[in-house]
């Protein structure tokens, strides 16, 4: 099969293009510098230049492909707007161009938060709050599946970790440690967060893309819950700081994130793609990780 993956030199993208290739596929990665396009290149895929803003682009590399993954989102916190907004001309995008083609289109998601219990597959994202917009791209995509389109939704933790510097959202703990010299968490630390390593996650959206049915969410967790407490404990304890309950305002907008109980489960997952975690869980990452400075 020939892959379209957007974000193919990210911190997840740079995981599933090689075990793409490693599986047999081939792979076009969308990149928009020429450092992104020599490292995806270096991976074994072919490198088409564009962006998630350059609809021909989308187009061009969708319509050269066997199915699409599209990894693709804006790191800009400060106007994460705009990086819904362009992610949605992207799913709209795709929408026109493999609409009755029967390709496939997986698109990555996040886990929901369900107070006072694990999520599953079957709870819906909710499509308010200031990552709504991701909700609404996903469930579009979903919706895919009544017009042609193999389509899926593979849903990530908020921490997609490598254990190499970089801890996805558990990272904003370890920097707010490092400028505030104290391992902080907020209430009781309690709340748990899901987790799961790139390399697994790159192993699922592979699984998904391959055998699928319409309409599929797929969750990739591997750690149901670490308590923020023990992450604030791992990281103060490989810092040497303090751990301290602070202030969700800690974290900027983050912080209401952050107070929210959000567990997750993969028990469908697991059993529908014989997908089994094998890497380090975020906790051992972050007792054995090197920080970024």
């Amino acid at each position: 099969m020939r892959v379209f993956v957007t974000g193919a030199s990210g911190g997840i993208g740079s995981a599933v293009v090689p075990e793409l290739i490693s599986a047999g596929h081939e792979v076009l990665g969308l990149v928009r510098s020429d450092a992104s396009a020599k490292a995806v290149a270096a991976a074994g895929a072919v490198p088409l230049r564009g962006e998630l803003a350059d609809p021909a682009s989308l187009r061009a590399g969708a319509e050269q492909a066997d199915g699409v993954i599209h990894l693709a989102f804006g790191n800009d916190f400060t106007d994460i707007q705009r990086c819904v907004d362009e992610e949605t001309l992207a799913v709209e995008t795709f929408a026109a161009a493999l609409e009755g083609t029967g390709k496939s289109l997986v698109i990555a998601s996040g886990t929901p938060g369900v107070p006072g219990r694990l999520s599953t597959e079957e709870d819906a994202m909710p499509a308010v709050g200031p990552l709504g917009g991701r909700a609404r791209n996903a469930q579009a995509v979903l919706g895919l599946a009544e017009k042609g389109v193999r389509s899926a939704a593979v849903r990530l933790p908020r921490s997609v970790h490598t254990g190499e510097g970089r801890y996805g959202f558990a990272s904003f703990l370890i920097e707010a440690a490092q400028r505030t010299g104290v391992s902080g968490y907020v209430g009781d630390g309690s709340q748990r967060w899901p987790a799961v390593h790139r390399l697994d996650a790159a192993r699922l959206f592979r699984l998904v893309l391959e055998g699928a049915d319409p309409g599929t969410v797929a969750h990739a967790v591997a750690d149901e819950g670490d308590t923020m407490l023990s992450l604030a404990e791992a990281i103060g304890q490989r810092l040497g700081l303090p751990v301290e309950a602070v202030p969700a305002e800690s974290f900027g907008f983050l912080g209401t994130v952050f107070a929210v109980d959000q567990p997750s489960s993969s028990a469908q997952t697991r059993e529908r793609f014989g997908w089994h975690p094998s890497h380090p869980s975020l906790l051992e990452d972050l007792a054995a990780g090197r920080y970024p400075a």
